[in-house]
């Protein structure tokens, strides 16, 4: 990565023109202790490093991260002899002989070596842990203590009072000057005294020189490879006082001020990664003010795009972790919901931007060098609800990491396509790294699902949806395309029933239960596969004909998608998450996969299918609300497609429910897979914008799913399909005022509330069956009062 292409990110922010916005509201949460726990710790990043300080009075820990820190290299996981098997795989699952096609499948249709397990495919890690011990003159109990994360300027801030003295800390990752800074003050002179050091778990040296502190090292690779290096510098600037330097720390005695100024890069596409440490040091100067002045509006050109006001209780005013502990009994205290909706726009903000990768399993936090599920990118779901809310949430440019990350897929997944399929086009899998990894996993139970590229392709659609962006559609209609293609070719005829399959596939991660008891996970045709494939090709279908392209090809996608199977209503009045009614060998399953026509997609609805509408509750109520902390924020954007809104705000509690070794919320708001797994907060925070604003049935429809004890609101920028921005408010549950920005010149349809509708701002309208139809040209403003 080049400097000058780390300062375009940030112009590109300033140019931006905004919708006129009103006041943003104050988000942060707060503890009255340092944190004991890593998910006690707060969050800061720009999207490329994060800094996770812990607050500690004596001992203070901050975690850094790097979002490339990744070990592991470039591999061929392609096995040349997979698709000798993949015809005698077929007929034993065409025979219904499926456990042996997955005995079949373990011993020839994996990836080659470890998968996932091995050096090779490797994992995020940790960059390092910066240390700062702190010295008093007595000793003492601080009082007064007061940590908090302020979303609003993306600064985490530390207060507390000791020996008389009050003491300051301030902490935040730059979006200008692309470095961590740290602060501490005190309001006495020579109060500050401390020293200061970086460690990590392996792979590392360190030592002082000045007033710097540096970090370096090698991370590990497969045999014949050079694996990723990195390096880390800490310079301390002290007002006042002494500074010295040992072989590996700095001390400071007697300061009155002291900043430290955090800078860190990996080799990752950039050779020359010392230039760049050091460079962006000497760039960022040492005038803290003016850099975190520059930083909190560059990052508010962001965050203060949407907003979202909910009431208020007693309780709103508690310590983060007082505050979920309080909403486990006391669901009164809605603000908390709309907390959770602004943290998740924070988050993502925080964790990707453009030009860069998209945000993993982690985010790009992680204290440990060993991340769970290598913290890389799960393509079953996982990936695809980091993103769920950037297109709603006024976020749109931080989908482009993800949607580069998906085009760069294409080239590796198309030697995959070939070497097990023989098939054109692209296909990924369930695993995805760094490196390019598109092979099946090393488990076919759940290694298998060759759907992963499909599903990600939603993002590239949807991502036009919202932008109505020509000129972007024409960059990702070919791996859109080759993606299609595959499909194409891949797809057989299940002589049983006459439908196009996949064949072998998987239901993600679920198994059912054979007719003769056996337990299996491989199958042909599940219902999401079909779901993401009649999805990938209407998609296709609607490229080609904007782009003009492709018209006799298009004919073909189209026949075959008549013949993919229907999705099916089973013997429970269950959505079939089968060919064949088969019973699940887990009823309570964390993957809904058989109900993606429902939410991601928009297959199921009311007005075109009642019937599946109903049978998707029956399979909601069967595998129970209480689950893994994302899947329950799954759950949230089900209900609010089904228009409950009373259970939707049902499984906020669940997945706000204090996490303690189980499911649920941890003090710091992260979600609880458990472990930590961030998608819980982006698919929870996208379900709140769900209840609040659909667009997916062609029209705009505010409040859809709302609970009934959010009486009282305000939405301010929130996004609709097909360009259009939208603020509203409602009192006693009555819709009054709603504000239309179009964003592009098209047609926008808003199902209007109960009242008399006022339209001002254009003639270009009309009313009809309770839908305002206007045609609006870029920039146009319409408002709408509702008497």
């Amino acid at each position: 990565m080049k400097l000058g292409k780390i300062f375009l990110f940030l112009f590109t922010f300033s140019v931006i023109n905004l919708f006129a916005q009103d006041k943003q509201n104050e988000w942060q949460y707060y503890f009255d202790k340092p944190a004991t726990i890593w998910e006690e710790s707060v969050p800061l990043g720009n999207g490329r490093i994060g800094m996770m300080p812990w607050g500690g009075i004596e001992h203070e820990r901050i975690v850094l991260n790097e979002i490339s820190m990744w070990s592991g290299n470039k591999q061929d996981a392609d096995n040349s002899d997979a698709y000798k098997h993949l015809g005698e795989i077929r007929k034993l699952l065409f025979e219904k002989r499926n456990k042996e096609a997955q005995e079949l499948m373990y011993k020839t249709f994996t990836c080659k070596g470890k998968g996932s397990e091995g050096i090779d495919y490797g994992r995020f890690e940790n960059f390092a842990n910066l240390y700062i011990d702190f010295i008093y003159a007595e000793s003492s109990e601080p009082v007064q203590y007061k940590r908090a994360l302020d979303m609003n300027n993306a600064l985490s801030t530390i207060s507390f009072t000791k020996n008389n003295i009050e003491y300051k800390r301030e902490y935040f990752t730059s979006f200008t000057d692309d470095i961590g800074l740290i602060r501490y003050t005190a309001n006495k002179t020579k109060a500050l005294n401390l020293k200061v050091s970086l460690q990590r778990d392996e792979n590392f040296e360190t030592y002082a020189s000045g007033n710097i502190l540096y970090i370096y090292g090698q991370l590990r690779a497969g045999e014949g490879y050079t694996g990723m290096k990195y390096m880390g510098m800490v310079k301390i600037a002290n007002k006042g006082g002494k500074l010295s330097t040992t072989n590996k720390e700095i001390n400071v005695e007697d300061a009155d001020e002291v900043t430290l100024f955090v800078s860190m890069v990996t080799d990752y596409n950039n050779a020359n990664y010392e230039r760049l440490v050091s460079g962006l040091l000497n760039n960022a100067g040492n005038n803290y003010e003016k850099l975190k002045k520059n930083h909190i509006e560059a990052y508010q050109r962001l965050f203060n795009r949407a907003d979202l006001t909910l009431d208020k209780n007693k309780n709103s005013g508690l310590p983060i972790d007082k505050r979920l502990e309080a909403f486990a009994t006391d669901k009164t205290d809605y603000d908390l919901a709309a907390l959770y909706m602004q943290y998740g726009r924070y988050l993502l903000i925080s964790s990707t931007r453009p030009g860069n990768l998209p945000p993993n399993l982690q985010g790009l936090w992680a204290p440990q060098i060993k991340t769970p599920w290598n913290g890389d990118y799960h393509m079953n779901i996982n990936l695809q609800m980091n993103l769920w809310g950037a297109e709603m949430f006024n976020l749109s440019e931080l989908h482009m990491p993800t949607i580069e990350y998906v085009k760069s897929l294409a080239e590796p997944g198309g030697k995959t396509a070939k070497i097990y399929y023989n098939s054109r086009g692209w296909v990924t899998h369930i695993l995805g790294n760094v490196w390019g990894f598109t092979s099946p996993g090393e488990h076919p139970s759940w290694g298998a699902t060759n759907t992963a590229g499909a599903w990600m392709c939603q993002d590239l659609w949807e991502h036009y949806v919202y932008t109505q962006d020509i000129e972007y559609l024409k960059s990702v209609y070919p791996t859109m395309k080759g993606a299609a293609r595959f499909f194409e070719d891949m797809l057989i005829e299940d002589p049983n029933n006459g439908y196009l399959v996949t064949a072998p596939t998987t239901s993600p991660e679920n198994a059912y239960k054979m007719p003769n008891g056996d337990v299996v996970s491989i199958c042909a045709g599940s219902a999401m596969d079909n779901q993401i494939i009649r999805e990938l090709f209407t998609n296709v279908e609607s490229a080609a004909n904007l782009l003009n392209v492709d018209e006799k090809w298009i004919k073909n996608i189209s026949s075959k998608k008549e013949r993919l199977a229907p999705t099916t209503i089973g013997k429970y009045g269950q959505v079939m998450e089968w060919l064949e009614d088969y019973e699940e060998n887990e009823p309570h399953h964390r993957h809904v996969s058989q109900l993606y026509g429902l939410y991601p997609g928009y297959e199921m609805t009311y007005e075109k299918t009642p019937e599946l509408m109903e049978a998707a509750k029956v399979s909601l109520n069967r595998r129970g609300d209480q689950s893994t902390g994302w899947s329950m924020a799954w759950k949230i954007n089900f209900w609010a497609r089904l228009k409950d809104g009373n259970r939707a705000y049902k499984l906020i509690g669940d997945l706000l429910k204090p996490a303690k070794n189980n499911w649920g919320t941890y003090p710091n708001l992260f979600s609880a897979h458990p472990p930590m797994q961030i998608d819980g907060n982006f698919g929870g925070s996208a379900g709140i914008g769900e209840m609040l604003l659909q667009s997916h049935e062609g029209f705009i429809e505010l409040l859809p799913s709302i609970p009934e004890g959010w009486k009282n609101g305000n939405v301010k920028g929130m996004k609709g399909r097909g360009g259009a921005e939208v603020s509203f408010d409602w009192q006693n549950g009555n819709i009054r005022d709603i504000n239309l920005k179009a964003d592009v010149d098209n047609k926008f349809i808003v199902k209007l509330p109960e009242g008399k509708p006022e339209i001002s701002g254009t003639n270009n309208y009309r009313i009809e069956n309770g839908k305002l139809y206007l045609t609006l040209k870029k920039n146009d403003k319409v408002k709408i009062k509702i008497k």
